[in-house]
């Protein structure tokens, strides 16, 4: 290789871009740490996507959070809502904590009820999911990231760190899917 192209390369690769995604208006969520340790970095991302589903929620009117926007998808706002309050609740107080509760919008005859079922208040789910991702955190804070409960599937051991590395990609597919029907709903975008 030349010497011309090395230097072509190192100065593309020290190059920083100059342009990035907008940010949300309104943007409240605290920048998200570029240094930490393990704990610290997955707690911090997985609650920055939380507060990113709530803010492409928040200036929503009620009846358009349970509109599905983006056809053939049946997803919507308050679908995504009541789903996310349900996985929380699964994996953190069913699985991590042992807790004998029972799953919310989820039977046997009806399993797709949180995303299907969606005659209930928006703001109720709203506050379910927030009560969840309360209970959620508190379990976390109480186990070490090596601590174990047990997997509702295979009966074998899950781990805190396991379940925080799932809730972080959960919630950031979701959030994908909450850009694109807020984008619907008001032409709302930005990171």
């Amino acid at each position: 290789m030349s010497s011309k192209g090395t230097k072509s390369t190192k100065a593309t690769i020290s190059r920083t871009p100059t342009i990035f995604a907008p940010e949300w208006q309104g943007d409240t969520r605290e920048a998200l740490p570029l240094v930490g340790d393990e704990r610290e970095l997955l707690t911090r991302h997985l609650d920055w996507h939380r507060e990113t589903l709530l803010l492409k929620c928040e200036g929503v009117p009620p009846e358009e959070l349970s509109e599905r926007k983006v056809p053939p998808s049946g997803l919507s706002l308050h679908g995504l809502v009541r789903h996310l309050a349900a996985v929380e609740r699964w994996w953190f107080r069913i699985q991590l904590a042992g807790e004998q509760v029972p799953l919310l919008y989820y039977t046997e005859d009806d399993p797709d009820q949180d995303f299907d079922s969606l005659d209930g208040d928006p703001a109720e789910a709203l506050d379910v999911w927030r009560a969840e991702c309360e209970r959620s955190r508190g379990i976390v804070a109480a186990m070490g990231l090596d601590a174990t409960g047990t997997h509702a599937r295979t009966g074998r051991p899950v781990s805190v760190r396991r379940v925080l590395i799932h809730m972080v990609a959960e919630y950031a597919r979701h959030c994908g899917h909450a850009d694109l029907l807020r984008e619907r709903i008001d032409g709302a975008t930005g990171r």
